[in-house]
């Protein structure tokens, strides 16, 4: 794996972002110490996750949620609890 110093990563950010994105790997260095390893970015795990039948994608968008009205309950949520507790 090829080394480059902080400040080539400072000045080169557009080269090096290229290498990057071409599925190159570089260890950033700071005064000859080796400080981080850039890479490319994998797949998101939810990405795995859906794919494998774990998780469903969203259908709508999350503003959208806030258009859904509310009911109001002549009850409380404790004594809907209270109430659930009880039926055993």
């Amino acid at each position: 794996m090829e080394s480059i110093s902080h400040r080539e990563l400072r000045n080169q950010s557009a080269e090096v972002l290229r290498r990057i994105q071409a599925g190159e790997s570089l260890i950033v260095t700071n005064r000859g110490r080796a400080t981080a390893v850039i890479s490319p970015a994998g797949r998101a795990p939810i990405d795995d996750f859906a794919d494998q039948g774990q998780v469903r994608r969203a259908r709508r968008e999350l503003a959208e949620l806030r258009t859904i009205q509310r009911r109001r309950s002549e009850r409380t949520s404790a004594e809907i609890v209270a109430d659930s507790r009880g039926h055993w």
